[in-house]
């Protein structure tokens, strides 16, 4: 379980990152200013993206797991959406009252946000977040702890939804999925 694990997040890791490497290229010729971030900016996005990837895949994993069916992934997704809101993505996190600043901050994606944003904004987008600050080893220290967890937690979680499911129910499944797909 822990090598399918691996495999998946590598998967999943190189496919995002070449959607990025992409996005990112596209934007370092059409939006004024990605060129010149400078050093620095490319250095933090160098460790804010593998190690954000490592701290919310192992959780995708872990979500997707106690999933029994597709249909239900959209009331998961409510959940979700929700959490990305209150993180700070689509409008800066200290406008927000207090309780639910500490809500978004227990999440990585709050801190995945900050770690970009300090990244690929000017330095002086820091004026809207909590403190006026980008708080890089915040940000290393708590998405490093969610990726420890996800590793952690993500096997066992794995082993057991694999466990629950029998060998010819697991066979029925792939069959159906093939039947869609092929």
């Amino acid at each position: 379980m822990v090598g399918h694990l691996i495999g998946k997040i590598i998967m999943v890791s190189g496919t995002a990152l070449a959607s990025m490497a992409l996005a990112l290229a596209a934007g370092v010729f059409l939006v004024d200013g990605v060129a010149r971030q400078g050093g620095g900016a490319w250095l933090t996005l160098v460790w804010v993206v593998p190690l954000g990837l490592l701290a919310t895949l192992p959780v995708g994993a872990i979500i997707g797991s106690l999933v029994d069916s597709p249909r239900t992934i959209g009331l998961l997704m409510l959940p979700v959406m929700g959490l990305v809101v209150i993180s700070g993505i689509y409008f800066p996190l200290s406008k927000l009252p207090e309780w639910v600043q500490v809500v978004g901050q227990v999440f990585p994606v709050y801190w995945l946000g900050l770690g970009l944003r300090s990244a690929l904004l000017p330095p002086d987008a820091v004026a809207a977040e909590i403190g006026e600050s980008w708080r890089q080893l915040e940000t290393a220290g708590v998405l490093g702890a969610w990726a420890v967890a996800g590793l952690l937690l993500a096997p066992s979680v794995l082993r057991r939804m694999a466990r629950r499911e029998s060998g010819s129910a697991m066979a029925e499944h792939r069959s159906k999925a093939m039947q869609r797909v092929g």
